[in-house]
């Protein structure tokens, strides 16, 4: 017979958004993706995120260099190096 059961923590709408690259890389522990399971499961607004988040890779993948304007590579490139020097 169980005395203790602990309940997972509920994953707040944040936390998923924090946490979704990671989800869909498969880079979370086994815990941890059980539990964004169960918010998607119930948060519509989180499902559809999630949703949208793996449409834009699909679309974002399917792009060829060649097919972007200089000012949207440039604008890529921008946010890449701006984003790269918050790592430094």
């Amino acid at each position: 017979m169980k005395l203790f059961s602990r309940k997972p923590t509920p994953i707040e709408c944040q936390q998923v958004v924090e946490l979704v690259t990671a989800y869909l890389d498969g880079a979370l522990s086994e815990k941890d993706r059980k539990r964004l399971d169960a918010h998607f499961a119930a948060c519509p607004h989180c499902s559809a995120y999630l949703a949208q988040i793996r449409e834009t890779i699909a679309i974002s993948g399917a792009i060829e260099v060649e097919q972007l304007s200089d000012e949207a590579l440039g604008d890529l490139v921008g946010v890449f190096r701006s984003w790269a020097a918050e790592q430094d």
